[in-house]
């Protein structure tokens, strides 16, 4: 593991705790040469994945990717780190059960939107307006008084 900050390959691990049911590691680690600390998550891949873009492209399912969208969403909202990675691991524990080795983008998609609906209101909109394209306010307007319903 190289530190993010001088690349060093020279650090130890500090404190290391399990976060969530899935198997996820959480390690913290400090530098030995520029003494700085940063977090690095583990985890355990159960099988390959391929992921079908709506383009028909099968690309390596990438969790890294998922919880990037959750981040850029939950931005400035009232969402802990934890919430987030247990999130993400909510959702790869519904893909793993499905069992299959391939699954669609949208199918993706949807299983982020449900956990942002219960994770944070603003955070699910905003991700909702990119996943699926609003074209104009209307749009926004319908899916918002969807959600009040």
């Amino acid at each position: 593991m190289n530190c993010p900050y001088c690349e060093s390959a020279e650090n130890k691990v500090v404190d290391s705790r399990n976060v969530s049911r899935d198997g996820t590691i959480r390690r913290r680690r400090e530098c030995l040469d520029c003494q700085r600390r940063f977090t690095t998550y583990e985890y355990i891949v159960r099988h390959p994945l391929l992921v079908i873009k709506k383009n028909g492209q099968r690309v390596e399912y990438d969790r890294q990717r998922v919880e990037r969208s959750i981040r850029i969403a939950c931005n400035k909202r009232p969402v802990s780190a934890e919430q987030i990675m247990d999130s993400v691991a909510r959702i790869h524990d519904q893909i793993e059960n499905m069992g299959r080795a391939e699954i669609a983008s949208a199918q993706i998609g949807d299983l982020v939107m449900e956990t942002l609906k219960e994770l944070d209101k603003v955070a699910y909109i905003r991700f909702a307006s990119v996943y699926r394209s609003f074209k104009d306010i209307g749009e926004f307007q319908t899916e918002i008084e969807q959600l009040r319903d």
